[in-house]
């Protein structure tokens, strides 16, 4: 990432992560302790409004968000195309990795609750899907494009919102730099703003998640408990997928030897373990990439641009959490509604690979259930244990990003001379 990126330029936010985990932590346990007791009801009568309230605020935030994230990542993509053959060949990479991990997401999570069913919950009938005609491959197609842009984001239909605007945003790439650049400032600006409004509101997240937490176990008791560390296991282990997925990666196309990589790539996942910041490994993953022998050229130019475009693990891992999410509330998901968390999981990851990981978590989860139809009030809990997952998903990103290096690096054609990309700007 460089210093005139417009994911550098964003503003830092501050999430009290731990805070939050101990506001889920002590919802659950005092709606499981106070079940079937007098004391319970008036508390619900507090408790739900004010859950509703907060995630009534969360959502408000995300359509302008991603909108915003979008199209300034889209708009950095296409300037990184543009610095060269080696950029190229890194963001087809990137691009085909972000494409099977959407898809693997898709289809991994459903086989991984079928093995392992989830705890059952004690929820209300409202909370599940009402019998309806399955939707069919032509209403796929026809909700892909909004007749109206407008009315698909006051009736909050987020696919057609999202592939209008990946298309407004590349074809803002062919404009002339003036008004390029206008609509970029603009769009970074409307992004930044909403990171500071989500701050704010999940600044509240442990008294939101609090009260989601205390209703859930009111209903569900010490099965909500056990909800949460089965949600744990089973996202962090698509992270797990991917983290493996980088060895062969690296052994295949980037004609390193399994044990070599494994050895050189263990610091650099060392400290993703202790930071859970892609950005704060990146001077390990360049350490890793010159006991590889990989040529500087190559480490020094792709590392910057895999950490500021590229989240291996993300679409895999939202769409575990949304079809989590969906199996929590109890709604039944059709394979067209898959399909489209499958399209919002790969293309919004573009616009939210710079983000701190409870805002990223947000702004990347909610357009995916906003897509399939999935309630928001899950995600609203679950955001207080990403801080967990959020580890594999560190570990994973950084394990790819040094095996994709390695796979340009061998790319390369010996016979020509490692090329000088241009600077990101």
């Amino acid at each position: 990432m460089t210093e005139n990126s417009p994911a550098a330029r964003m503003p830092e936010i501050r999430v009290p992560g731990l805070l939050t985990l101990a506001g889920l932590i002590a919802g659950l346990i005092l709606g499981a302790v106070l079940q079937g007791t007098s004391v319970l009801p008036p508390l619900l009568e507090i408790a739900r409004p004010l859950g509703g309230f907060w995630l009534q605020a969360l959502k408000m935030t995300i359509l302008p968000l991603v909108i915003g994230l979008m199209f300034t990542g889209i708009i950095e993509t296409a300037a990184a195309a543009e610095a060269g053959a080696m950029a190229r060949r890194t963001l087809i990479l990137i691009v085909g990795v972000l494409a099977a991990s959407a898809v693997l997401g898709g289809v991994l999570m459903p086989g991984l609750l079928a093995l392992f069913p989830a705890p059952a919950l004690n929820l209300p009938p409202a909370s599940t899907t009402p019998d309806a005609d399955l939707p069919g491959f032509a209403d796929f197609l026809s909700s892909l494009l909004p007749t109206n842009v407008f009315t698909a984001a006051a009736d909050d239909a987020m696919l057609p919102v999202i592939v209008f605007t990946a298309l407004f945003a590349t074809a803002a790439t062919r404009l002339a730099e003036e008004p390029r650049r206008q609509l970029a400032l603009f769009f970074e600006g409307l992004a930044g703003a909403m990171i500071v409004v989500i701050g704010w509101v999940l600044t509240l997240a442990p008294l939101g998640v609090f009260a989601l937490g205390l209703s859930l176990a009111a209903t569900s008791g010490a099965a909500a408990i056990g909800a949460m560390a089965h949600y744990i296991a089973l996202v962090s282990s698509l992270g797990a997928i991917f983290l493996l997925g980088g060895y062969p990666l690296a052994v295949w196309v980037g004609r390193r030897g399994l044990g070599a990589f494994a050895k050189a790539a263990l610091p650099a996942q060392v400290v993703a373990v202790s930071t859970q910041s892609s950005l704060a490994s990146l001077p390990a993953m360049l350490g890793s990439c010159r006991e590889l022998k990989i040529a500087p050229t190559t480490s020094e130019f792709v590392l910057p641009l895999a950490v500021t475009l590229f989240r291996a693990t993300g679409p895999a891992m939202n769409m575990g959490v949304t079809i989590y999410a969906a199996t929590l509330a109890g709604y039944e998901l059709t394979p067209m509604a898959i399909a489209a968390g499958v399209i919002v999981a790969f293309v919004t990851t573009f616009g939210t690979v710079s983000l701190p990981g409870t805002i990223s978590f947000i702004a990347s989860t909610g357009p995916i259930a906003a897509a399939m139809g999935v309630p928001l009030w899950p995600l609203g809990i679950l955001v207080a244990v990403e801080m967990l997952p959020d580890i594999m998903r560190t570990v994973g990103n950084v394990t790819m990003d040094v095996a994709v290096t390695s796979a340009v690096d061998a790319g390369a054609s010996e016979a020509e001379p490692h090329e000088a990309p241009q600077t990101l700007h």
